[in-house]
């Protein structure tokens, strides 16, 4: 008996389950009482179990958890559980690098061996796109990988608590937007068929 196709999941859903988890980390941070230890011990708390709710809301609505969802969730549960434990903030601000890291090595061993990671990480999410297009746009994905993990390394060791909670909601998640949407041009020459381009979907912010 053939098994249904996938449902796929809205736009809108599938940003609230790879950024709704983050913005319950800065609003807990954000509103909090106690020192920006305390304060931040209480935002990974609430970072995991929105994590998990993420998870178990994709697994619900379409019986599928993608593979940067998995990673991102064990990540944030492996790494909030020692920061919570050791009572240790270095844990946590380290998550973000380990995640652009790791997927920054994915998609370069893919290129290395000629393996459509991407494609294979993000599905139908790229309909049309060409052979070309998906090479292009792994190689542009794992260099902003890559430089995202410099930054955050740059900026939780430089900066306070605050700025660097508030750097990861006002700015990774948006120079993550805009760099997928500046790859909209080249997705569209390289046969991507969207009915609203705008609804390319972007990789989970780390």
């Amino acid at each position: 008996m053939a098994s249904n196709p996938r449902t796929e999941i809205s736009p809108l859903a599938r940003m609230g389950i790879d950024i709704g988890p983050l913005i319950l980390f800065f609003a807990v941070f954000l509103l909090a009482p106690g020192s920006d230890l305390e304060r931040l011990l209480a935002a990974t708390a609430a970072f995991m179990v929105a994590m998990c709710v993420a998870m178990a809301f994709s697994w619900w609505k379409v019986r599928h958890i993608s593979p940067m969802l998995w990673i991102s969730g064990a990540l944030v549960l492996v790494l909030g559980s020692l920061t919570l434990y050791f009572h240790n903030e270095a844990f946590i601000k380290m998550k973000p690098t380990f995640v652009y890291l790791l997927f920054s090595i994915v998609l370069g061993y893919g290129l290395w061996a000629k393996k459509p990671l991407l494609e294979l990480l993000l599905g139908r999410a790229y309909p049309g796109l060409s052979e070309r297009g998906w090479r292009l746009l792994t190689i542009n994905w794992a260099l902003f990988f890559l430089a995202m993990a410099a930054a955050n390394e740059v900026i939780w060791r430089t900066q306070s608590t605050t700025f660097w909670a508030s750097y990861k909601l006002w700015g990774a998640i948006p120079l993550t937007l805009l760099f997928a949407a500046l790859n909209i041009p080249m997705l569209l020459k390289h046969g991507l068929q969207l009915d609203d381009p705008k609804d390319v979907p972007v990789p989970p912010e780390g």
